[in-house]
């Protein structure tokens, strides 16, 4: 419990939550909060546990990575005219979900990272009323709805990686403790 002291917000602004921040900087933090959980929900694992379908709709760590991806770069730079690479898979038929044994684990957290790196691009650049239109969809969206969006979309893969984690090794919560 805190209470509320200076010294408390201080501490908790060097840990990168803009607890007095604008709106897209916290909406941008908070993204930035789950996709970090994302990535440390791999650290330690070996390449098997990685890739491991854990549940009966094939489930796996890295595959969950290679989904938040592929969204990023659809929601983000796809629908606000940011840079796309292009993808070596097809997401509209869920190759999006699974880690093929061709993909190495280093490609697919490359690939989320260049995914961040161009959604980052996008946020920076078009303000939070901006409009852009997703390929997929019939009507225009704004940055402000892709960005809680996103928060959601991450934050429940999170908790499906939480779970995933969890059967794997034990492993539990949304950063290292120590």
């Amino acid at each position: 419990m805190t209470n509320g002291t200076n010294a408390e917000v201080t501490g908790d602004m060097a840990a990168g939550m803009p607890y007095r921040g604008g709106e897209k900087e916290t909406l941008r933090a908070s993204l930035d909060r789950h996709r970090d959980a994302v990535l440390w929900k791999l650290e330690g694992l070996a390449d098997e546990q990685l890739r491991r379908p854990m549940t009966p709709s094939g489930t796996s760590l890295l595959g969950l990575v290679k989904h938040l991806a592929s969204v990023e770069y659809g929601w983000f730079a796809e629908t606000f005219g940011g840079e796309v690479e292009e993808f070596w898979f097809d997401p509209y038929k869920d190759e999006d979900m699974r880690a093929d044994q061709g993909e190495t684990t280093a490609q697919i957290v490359e690939f989320y990272g260049r995914a961040r790196a161009a959604s980052d691009a996008v946020i920076t650049r078009v303000p939070l009323e901006g409009l852009g239109r997703p390929s997929w969809r019939d009507h225009e969206v704004s940055l402000r709805w892709v960005l809680v969006h996103m928060i959601e979309e991450t934050a429940r893969h999170a908790g499906h990686m939480d779970v995933v984690r969890e059967l794997i090794d034990g492993a539990t919560g949304d950063h290292p403790r120590g």
